[in-house]
């Protein structure tokens, strides 16, 4: 039963990694598109892959990966999950300026370009915050949950920025991977007990 079960997770998990690729790798709406912007979708396409992967390496949750090597492998995908993001924004910049210009100033008449900055800006302070954890001395509490909240905001908005798009990516295929994404981070936060922490912190 325990083989079986590590099957299922890791099929499950790498079905979610890759069949969002390969559905929007087939989309008709590519043919409309030029080489710059292609890339810049498939990398938000890449970027909220890693948003599934990225509680589950934390958490301890995949079968086989032990949790240090979990948490380790976690900080390398945070930063392909970054890397990610500026290829993303940077690509559609070379596309469209105007566009991201108010996207950033948040006065885009598209709803998901909202959404998608919110991530961005969390992604960003996620990254700096455990990127300045050792220097600053920041405690383990207050780091995760800052750290935590962010991650939380990097998915909620990231999910919300996904869905309401219509492009190259599949409906259903869209809508479990945003799905997955949320309910690994809630799954994880619940395991870590980081609502334990806040609600320690508050009392």
């Amino acid at each position: 039963m325990p083989r079986l079960r590590a099957i299922v997770i890791w099929a499950a998990v790498l079905g979610a990694l890759t069949l969002p690729l390969l559905i929007a790798a087939t989309s008709p709406l590519l043919a409309w598109r030029d080489g710059v912007y292609i890339l810049a979708g498939f990398a938000g396409i890449v970027a909220l892959t890693l948003l599934v992967l990225q509680p589950l390496l934390a958490g301890g949750s995949l079968p086989g990966v032990p949790l240090r090597r979990g948490r380790h492998l976690h900080l390398w995908t945070g930063i392909a999950l970054v890397l990610a993001v500026i290829l993303h924004v940077a690509g559609l910049w070379l596309t469209s300026p105007p566009d991201v210009i108010d996207a950033l100033l948040f006065v885009s008449p598209t709803p998901f370009s909202a959404w998608g900055v919110v991530a961005m800006w969390a992604i960003f302070g996620a990254a700096l915050l455990a990127l300045l954890r050792r220097p600053l001395r920041i405690g383990v509490r207050t780091w995760r949950l800052g750290h935590s909240a962010l991650a939380l905001i990097v998915v909620l908005g990231s999910a919300v920025h996904a869905v309401l798009i219509h492009g190259t990516m599949g409906t259903v295929s869209k809508t479990l991977l945003c799905g997955l994404a949320v309910g690994a981070t809630l799954k994880t936060l619940k395991d870590l007990r980081t609502w334990a922490l806040l609600k320690r912190r508050r009392g």
